[in-house]
């Protein structure tokens, strides 16, 4: 079935998990292959009524999962890690921001199958960007399972791992920074008199064609924003306001800024 696993499991059920699990129901995946592990009883609840199966024991899932999605947060790996099996196993994915394949390996064995990755947000909805990476232990079959599965949820692209924190201050964080110009674009909207409720449509579905315009046409941004904008327009004035106030350094001091957070999770 589009190069699925038969059987998938989580080690989290927070809205990552719940997102590929979503997913991997509307690729056709049977509820009966899909298993969770959470202690939250609100998380576990969620599951079951997706007709996936919960538990809180780790081990459980491991043992009923050909792939295993690591979907824990950053502090919570090590113990999550402790109850799994060493040296073995299923193909172990992981989300987990910051935990490189070394400190994976260190924590599941030397030979534990494993293959990382970055998601983002919009996976929850099925618009997710996820990119993939492993170290040299990983088999291309591995690789291959990983990706589909992500696919569940958006597009994959294939990235070295040392790239994953650049990817992670880049798409990983960027939906928050679409989120935070959505609501400046509101904000400037209501203080030139549109009334709040029409500023955020107008401000939300600017974003959304435009992302689509970008993504559907293929076309380089710049050729993009160049077309919109007139010798002496509005559109002139309005991206020259930006420039003054320092919004490309903005974008790329936030970029960097997370890339070097993901760095300091990585060795922490």
């Amino acid at each position: 079935m589009n190069g699925l696993p038969g059987t998938v499991g989580t080690i989290g059920a927070g809205n990552m998990a719940e997102a590929i699990l979503r997913g991997l129901l509307r690729a056709g995946m049977a509820p009966a292959s899909l298993h969770a592990a959470d202690p939250d009883a609100g998380r576990r609840a969620l599951m079951s009524a997706l007709g996936v199966r919960a538990t809180t024991r780790n081990l459980e899932v491991v043992q009923a999962s050909e792939l295993v999605v690591l979907a824990v947060k950053p502090q919570q790996l090590e113990a999550a890690a402790a109850t799994l099996p060493r040296d073995g196993g299923p193909l172990y994915l992981s989300i987990v921001a910051g935990a490189t394949s070394a400190v994976l390996r260190r924590l599941l064995g030397a030979r534990a199958r494993i293959v990382r990755s970055m998601p983002n947000t919009p996976a929850l909805i099925g618009a997710g960007i996820t990119a993939v990476a492993s170290d040299s232990g990983a088999e291309p079959a591995d690789l291959e399972l990983a990706c589909a599965v992500l696919r569940a949820v958006g597009e994959v692209v294939r990235v070295p791992e040392s790239a994953l924190d650049a990817v992670t201050g880049l798409s990983g964080s960027g939906p928050a920074y679409l989120y935070a110009f959505i609501e400046a674009l509101t904000e400037a909207g209501v203080r030139e008199g549109l009334a709040p409720e029409t500023a955020r449509k107008l401000a939300v579905e600017t974003v959304h064609g435009a992302a689509r315009l970008a993504r559907e046409s293929g076309e380089d941004p710049a050729v993009l924003r160049a077309r919109v904008t007139s010798p002496g327009g509005t559109t002139v004035a309005g991206l020259a306001a930006l420039e003054h106030a320092g919004f490309r350094a903005a974008v790329l001091a936030a970029v960097r800024a997370a890339t070097e957070r993901s760095k300091e999770l990585a060795g922490s």
